[in-house]
């Protein structure tokens, strides 16, 4: 048996050298670092494996050059190669038919109804304005239903875009919302208001009606306790709940 045969995970690091080059830019939502783990895709990574692989236990990355490294299911690497013709090819994040942008594409027709057009546009490396009549309530769901820490190709995408959608709303707006949402968008509401998109702003923005403000607290009690402590601390109160429906 070929020990690439025993491939269960493929990690891909990404090279930085030449990404400057106008003519070649690199493709804009592309991470540095991401895996590979669908069989399909490992199996036609494996077909056009290099002859001579690397086998040694260390594949210095210090300058930048691009990986693609074998795992078996222990956990133990078993391959390593910097990708070159065919492989290079199937790893560039612009080449429409590459790894990459079917892991985009999959993250694109995942998106929530009102949300896919704005998500393929952005997958194909498009600079998309955000989507008009899309409730914030199913943005919360978006960022709440992707994994947090994504390790495919699009993660970057899964990572930030609900976030920068959320990024630019009044809190009143978002208070609303949470109050709309279901248990999926209350996981990413939680994720949103703990994190530095919200943090950072000014006290007087981080305000939150006590409806709100209990929904974001009790669902990080019982599902994110780590995200409790900067909740209590950021989520300050308002007078009254005064948020209402314009």
């Amino acid at each position: 048996m070929k020990p690439t045969s025993r491939t269960v995970r493929i990690a891909v690091t990404v090279s930085r050298t030449g990404t400057d080059d106008p003519q070649h830019p690199q493709h804009p939502q592309h991470p540095n670092e991401y895996e590979v783990l669908d069989r399909a895709e490992i199996a036609q990574v494996l077909a056009l494996w290099p002859q001579r692989e690397a086998h040694d236990d260390f594949a210095c990355m210090c300058h930048g050059d691009g990986r693609v490294s074998l795992y078996e299911a222990g956990g133990e690497r078993i391959g390593s190669a910097a990708p070159t013709g065919p492989l290079q090819l199937l790893f560039d994040p612009r080449n429409p038919d590459g790894i990459p942008a079917r892991h985009r594409a999959r993250w694109a027709a995942a998106a929530p109804e009102g949300l896919r057009e704005y998500a393929a546009d952005l997958a194909r490396g498009g600079a998309p304005g955000p989507p008009q009549g899309v409730p914030l309530a199913v943005v919360f769901g978006w960022l709440g239903a992707a994994r947090e820490e994504p390790r495919d190709a699009a993660r970057l995408l899964a990572e930030r875009v609900p976030g920068r959608l959320l990024a630019g709303r009044p809190t009143e707006e978002l208070a609303w919302a949470v109050r709309e949402t279901d248990r999926t968008g209350l996981e990413g509401a939680v994720r949103f208001f703990a994190s530095e998109e919200f943090t950072t702003r000014h006290p007087k923005r981080r305000r939150i009606p006590d409806t709100a403000r209990d929904l974001l607290l009790r669902y990080a009690r019982s599902r994110r306790p780590e995200d409790l402590p900067v909740l209590e601390r950021r989520l300050l109160r308002t007078p009254e709940d005064r948020v209402r429906r314009s």
